[in-house]
């Protein structure tokens, strides 16, 4: 096991790896922008370095400054998180060339698996089924209404770089189609700095199933089950849940199993996630790959009880997975509200400032995971997530009500936050007998008068 490991990261989850990391007696060195001073993770690491001004460009974004830290705090492996630089297979090769452990998959799967189109190769190869659409990346607008009208609309159109709905149209007809097309490049190259765009046939009214995979540098991959992500709002997900409402054992072995077989034939080790769109009629499709922890990652921690963080640690030091596939049980239901400083009645406006009173609920199957605190200023700078409030119970109907009083006891004053929004989903009936798509938010909103 490693002796000490830099965070490369902030907020919630460098707090959680934090935790872990003292379970296992590992030090840990905490890095932060001036605007973090006051974060839990800086007061609870071993030890801290500022890194840098405000905005993530000028610290948590900086490669050179972080190996500085790492250097200064004579660190053995570095825990990037999830977001910035987690997928980045640059900064995974920096780690290797000053020999540090980069804990995550190796550099050359970070960048395979990145590249959309070639991850659907990759799946292609695995056999597991892909959505219709073009064969790799496509410069050309004429080439790409050629497919678009071949494989019928509506169409999707994303980058091949890309991630959190950047870079992604969607498109009804060949009339919009030159406009959206000349957009999904041109947010791609400004996101992502590669204006490549690759075309999907569009499942409609899908639900959003991932599945989470383990695998050691010994040659063994497992999956841990499913989350259902379906309720989400312009590709951001809101809330998730395992096991899924919609899918029976059948098709949890099959989904499981092609994951299984996606992850083996890219040569993946460590944890990972892979995503995929499950239709009406059970067909399920393969959409991509996150090579990195999840932020909904304590759902299937929940359901298994097993710690995917210690899991992270474990194999990156090179220990072999102590548990086999048929040792994995899904033991209880979990849902997860991920609870952010935004207003869903101004189109989830983002609400910086200072938290001046926090009290976070508990009692039996409830878990919050969060970097906050009465007094804590939410910085304007990074993502408005204040942290993850999941619920447990032996059934999902335990779960939510669990879930909903959890909510009613959840008390932040001095900035909005969408807890009322989450709270009046678990009382929604849809969602309460588990009927729920990507759309569900879209549709929720409009019979609930939510304003946007």
């Amino acid at each position: 096991m490693f002796d000490k490991i830099l965070i490369a990261n902030r907020g919630e989850i460098a707090l959680r790896i934090i935790r872990t990391c003292r379970e296992l007696g590992v030090k840990t060195l905490a890095i932060y922008s001036e605007a973090d001073e006051q974060s839990l993770h800086v007061q609870l690491a071993d030890e801290a370095i500022c890194i840098g001004s405000a905005p993530a460009s000028e610290s948590y974004l900086r490669a050179d400054r972080i190996f500085s830290a790492a250097e200064l705090g004579n660190v053995d492996a570095i825990h990037p998180g999830y977001g910035f630089l987690s997928e980045n297979p640059v900064f995974a090769e920096q780690c290797l060339d000053c020999k540090i452990n980069f804990i995550g998959p190796s550099p050359e799967v970070i960048r395979q698996m990145g590249n959309k189109a070639y991850a659907k190769d990759m799946a292609k190869k695995a056999k597991v089924p892909i959505v219709p659409g073009s064969e790799g990346a496509i410069e050309n607008e004429n080439e790409a209404l050629k497919v678009a009208e071949s494989i019928g609309f509506p169409i999707i159109i994303k980058a091949v770089a890309g991630g959190g709905g950047k870079g992604m149209r969607l498109v009804h007809n060949s009339v919009s189609f030159s406009k959206e097309f000349n957009v999904a490049r041109a947010e791609a190259e400004k996101n992502f700095g590669n204006g490549m765009v690759y075309i999907e046939k569009f499942v409609e009214d899908p639900r959003h199933i991932e599945i989470q995979i383990v695998a050691d540098k010994h040659g063994k991959v497992l999956h841990l089950g499913e989350r259902d992500c379906s309720i989400q709002r312009r590709y951001q997900k809101i809330i998730e849940e395992a096991p899924s409402p919609f899918l029976d054992n059948n098709l949890r072995e099959k989904i499981g199993d092609a994951a299984v077989r996606l992850a083996k034939q890219c040569g993946y080790e460590n944890v990972g996630t892979i995503e995929f769109l499950v239709d009406k009629q059970s067909n399920f499709y393969f959409m991509e790959m996150n090579t990195r922890i999840q932020v909904e990652h304590g759902v299937t921690e929940e359901v298994t009880g097993i710690d995917l963080i210690d899991l992270q640690l474990r194999i990156a030091a090179g220990e072999k997975i102590p548990f086999d596939q048929k040792n994995v049980k899904f033991i209880r239901h979990a849902i997860e509200c991920r609870i952010n400083a935004e207003d869903p009645e101004r189109n989830f406006t983002p609400c910086p400032g200072e938290i001046i009173l926090y009290y976070a609920p508990g009692g039996n199957g409830i878990r919050v995971d969060s970097h906050v605190y009465g007094g804590y200023r939410i910085p304007q700078y990074y993502d408005s997530m204040i942290g993850k409030l999941i619920a447990t119970g032996n059934t999902r109907e335990i779960a939510i009500n669990r879930m909903s009083r959890a909510l009613g006891e959840y008390i932040i004053r001095g900035v909005s936050t969408t807890i009322p929004f989450t709270k009046a989903i678990m009382s929604d009936i849809d969602f309460r007998a588990g009927h729920v798509t990507t759309k569900f938010i879209e549709e929720f909103m409009k019979r609930s008068n939510h304003g946007v």
